[in-house]
């Protein structure tokens, strides 16, 4: 047996193995000397330069995919938005052994019936109601141009006249040539005299108003088939989503990636229930509105109080905007009788739009949806600026459902700030606990007249800040259902 050699041995003694004796390689050596490999340049590399433009582009295309049908896109989210109203019908009828898909189809076709026996019920009121409105709509609009010509030096005069008049940088026409003859002048000058009305300023400006936003908002109702397209659109989206909703849930959630899935079905959940309970108070509020203006026009002696009434409950479906639209046929149709009548028609509706945001509302939500009346109008605002109409119909439904995961992320974050907030606190308090400040002054008691009973004192003040630190911290651990089941237990 060899002996090994001086290098090896005091290897050998240094590493305590014969491992460890083992000489480095050339290899070894080599690696050694050379320079640790730099990591991987910061920035953008051309295949994550090439990746962000195809999202551009595919972003790109898929918005201008979706501003080409808007009109399609808002009319499936209003058959969704009915749907899940028909799903919970379904949902009841289901405990009678009803199959869903027949009580879907049961509970919208039922609906259908009955809105169609009611138009046919009152149809020929309504169609003489409309021949009335058709006709004293314009006699209260000459009506109101008389009160105002009358008034042609007063404050309403003033403002209409300034409100009529042309934006500033508006291509002013060029004056005809002054005409000749008596007659031609004595014409002109008729026709500069009606021009200088407040009257006349007052129905051009509302001419021009109705002609543009009848081009603008309406634009998407081109023919009578297009209405009854997208009617039979929403019809049959109610039914099949009322009768399988999860079915197009499982859809939505087979692109989300696994890891997030948990989490999007909270939010599809969330906002499901708060769409449904939107629609159905505002459904009540629909039926509540209408029944409460036909009773005050009928009332009051106003003209053809029952179609005046409809269209005060279905452009309640439009928040905000849609009573102040409704009100404007009630008023003028009293202003054919009277301006005090006129005016205590504005304050009736007046009246019963307050009672319906504080009272009916209130009521009905419970607290479960509370959209901020300033977000409601930006949003119905810009969407009927974008879409028209149609993004005026969808905008507070839409505006509720965007809002839902922004609430749910802002509840998890407040409740992990009130979690990190008591953390530092008790943290704040172990570690004055440690420091041993309490000690000191136990041991600057003891050089007192009652050392003893000061003593005792402390140290009991310091067992129970101790215990009650202990239980904050288990308090912690436990979830908060069982912190009250166990104290409800505890109290029975």
């Amino acid at each position: 047996m060899s002996t090994p050699s001086p290098e090896n041995a005091d290897r050998l003694s240094a590493s305590g193995s014969p491992a460890a004796a083992v000489p480095a390689t050339p290899t070894d050596a080599v690696l050694a000397s050379s320079p640790p490999s730099s990591p991987r340049p910061r920035g953008w590399l051309g295949a994550d330069v090439f990746r962000a433009v195809l999202i551009a582009i595919g972003l790109w295309v898929g918005l201008q995919l979706l501003w080409s049908v808007y009109p399609l896109v808002f009319l499936v989210f209003l058959g969704t938005l009915f749907g899940l109203a028909v799903a919970s019908g379904v949902d009841v009828l289901e405990r009678f052994h009803i199959r869903r898909g027949i009580a879907s189809a049961l509970i919208v076709f039922s609906v259908v019936a009955a809105l169609g026996g009611t138009l046919a019920w009152t149809g020929p009121t309504l169609v003489e109601q409309s021949k009335q409105l058709q006709t004293q709509v314009p006699a209260a609009l000459e009506k109101l141009q008389g009160w105002l010509d009358n008034r042609r030096s007063g404050v309403i005069a003033t403002v209409i006249k300034s409100a009529a008049a042309p934006a500033p940088g508006t291509p002013v026409a060029t004056p005809e040539p002054a005409p000749k003859g008596a007659a031609a002048q004595r014409e002109a000058a008729a026709r500069a005299d009606s021009a200088a009305l407040p009257s006349t300023a007052l129905k051009k400006k509302a001419t021009d108003l109705m002609v543009g936003a009848s081009k603008y908002l309406f634009s998407f109702v081109s023919s009578t088939i297009t209405i009854l397209g997208g009617l039979v659109l929403i019809i049959f989206l109610a039914i099949y989503i009322g009768a399988e909703p999860e079915v197009y849930r499982g859809w939505i959630l087979s692109v989300v990636p696994a890891q997030h899935r948990a989490q999007m079905r909270l939010v599809l959940g969330e906002m499901s229930s708060v769409l449904r309970k939107w629609l159905v108070t505002q459904m009540i509020a629909m039926l509540v509105i209408g029944l409460a203006s036909m009773s005050v026009l009928l009332i009051m002696g106003v003209k053809a109080p029952y179609a005046l009434a409809i269209i005060a409950g279905l452009m309640e479906f439009v928040p905000t905007i849609g009573p102040v639209i409704s009100a404007v046929p009630a008023i003028l149709m009293a202003f054919v009788d009277s301006p005090q009548l006129a005016a205590y028609v504005a304050i009736a509706y007046w009246g019963i739009q307050f009672v319906e945001n504080n009272l009916l509302i209130p009521f009905l939500m419970r607290g479960e949806m509370d959209l901020p009346p300033a977000i409601t109008i930006v949003a119905q605002a810009l969407m009927t600026i974008v879409f028209g109409f149609l993004g005026l119909m969808v905008a507070v439904p839409l505006t509720a459902a965007v809002l839902v995961p922004i609430r749910m992320v802002a509840s998890r974050e407040n409740a992990r700030e009130k979690t990190m907030v008591r953390e530092a606190r008790i943290a704040k308090a172990r570690a004055a606990f440690d420091s041993g400040e309490l000690e000191e002054i136990i041991d600057e008691a003891d050089k007192g007249p009652a050392a003893a009973t000061i003593r005792a004192t402390r140290r009991g003040k310091v067992a129970q800040r101790s215990a009650e630190l202990g239980n904050m911290t288990a308090e912690m651990a436990i979830p908060k259902a069982a912190r009250r089941k166990s104290t409800k237990d505890a109290a029975e």
